[in-house]
């Protein structure tokens, strides 16, 4: 697993495979496991420690980037309701969590923060991100970004 650093440069050079966009406040990306299809994660652009290290207009525009993100995954993927989380403390550097949240997902875990899923759900083989599988997905998501005027030019 690349670290932070490494990511960043392979999504500002085009070599990370999960890049959906790149954005006003860094990169938008699939994650590594699609357990919630349209899971993706919003890697702030240049590297800080914390939103808090950000001066507060830049705060508040890549919380605002992210909610609009949401809006656009919660379209594409037809989510009843999207679950956002800013963490930072295993990978200390600001990304946050967007996962769109679903009318049929088993009952047991409808109410679950989708980071407490068991590990054989968000580990499992079959939702690993692919381009073969998920690419579709990210061009709906690009198409999506690209209408409501997100993706950096």
């Amino acid at each position: 697993m690349p670290t932070p650093t490494e990511r960043l440069a392979q999504c500002r050079e085009g070599r990370e495979p999960a890049l959906v966009a790149t954005l006003s406040v860094g990169h938008l990306v699939l994650a590594p496991g699609q357990y919630l299809r349209g899971y993706c994660l919003l890697l702030a652009d240049p590297q800080v420690d914390q939103l808090a290290t950000l001066p507060e207009p830049d705060q508040a525009e890549f919380l605002a980037v992210m909610a609009r993100v949401g809006s656009v995954i919660r379209t594409v993927t037809g989510a009843v309701r999207m679950n956002y989380g800013i963490y930072g403390n295993l990978d200390p550097f600001l990304h946050a969590h967007l996962w769109p949240r679903f009318a049929d997902e088993a009952e047991a875990l409808r109410t679950l923060p989708p980071l407490s899923f068991p590990a054989e759900v968000r580990e499992a083989a079959s939702v690993r991100f692919s381009l073969e599988a998920h690419g579709p997905l990210m061009e709906a998501l690009r198409a999506g970004l690209r209408e409501r005027n997100i993706v950096r030019s």
